[in-house]
């Protein structure tokens, strides 16, 4: 890692390897993820055999911080919470196009699971989403990859403010989030100001 990344992670508090830095290199096969959110806490168990680029993807990104501060900018009430944008514009901008290869669905989309949202094959970047119902097989057939569970906390994300649903952003392939993306929290907090987010983001110590 050259020696201004050093400095620049030891800056922001993060031990990256250098790999992770830049947003890729390989998780560990099993991890755990806590979302502090404004309801509460949620905790993602993440299996990186079941889809390998988006386990490592995710994992970068809450190592990096990506997510604190993120809001839920889409949820729609027993169907599905996303987020995934951050709410600092230039960062958000930056991960845009870092796109990672598709992971093929080895795990059914089952209430609690997490996979990332996509628009075009080979397209996922940042945006994830928890679904809050059974999707599986309709989400299955069209490609979206589980890479872990909520394994505590599906209470919480069941009480995410969906007031707005798509209203605040919608999903990837409906062409309304280029005001997250320009204008970050700043404009949620404008116009969507009842959205929940998430305060942190961390990976927890394995189990012993």
């Amino acid at each position: 890692m050259p020696a201004a990344v050093q400095r620049l992670a030891l800056a922001l508090g993060l031990a990256l390897a250098p790999a992770l830095a830049f947003g890729q290199g390989r998780a560990p096969a099993r991890y755990r993820v806590r979302l502090d959110t404004s309801k509460g806490a949620i905790v993602i168990q993440v299996t990186r055999a079941w889809a390998p680029h988006g386990a490592d993807r995710f994992y970068a990104l809450v190592r990096r911080r990506y997510y604190d501060g993120a809001r839920f900018f889409r949820v729609v009430a027993g169907r599905w919470a996303q987020f995934g944008i951050a709410g600092d514009p230039a960062l958000a901008r930056r991960w845009r196009r870092r796109t990672i290869p598709d992971d093929p669905p080895r795990e059914p989309n089952l209430r609690g699971a997490v996979a990332f949202a996509f628009a075009v094959p080979n397209g996922r970047t940042t945006q994830v989403f928890i679904n809050l119902r059974n999707h599986s097989p309709a989400f299955d057939r069209q490609g979206f990859a589980p890479f872990g569970k909520v394994i505590a906390g599906m209470r919480v994300a069941d009480r995410l403010y969906a007031g707005y649903g798509e209203r605040s952003g919608g999903g990837i392939r409906a062409g309304r989030q280029a005001p997250l993306f320009a204008g970050g929290n700043a404009y949620l907090e404008k116009n969507f100001p009842r959205l929940d987010f998430i305060r942190r983001a961390r990976v927890l110590p394995p189990r012993r």
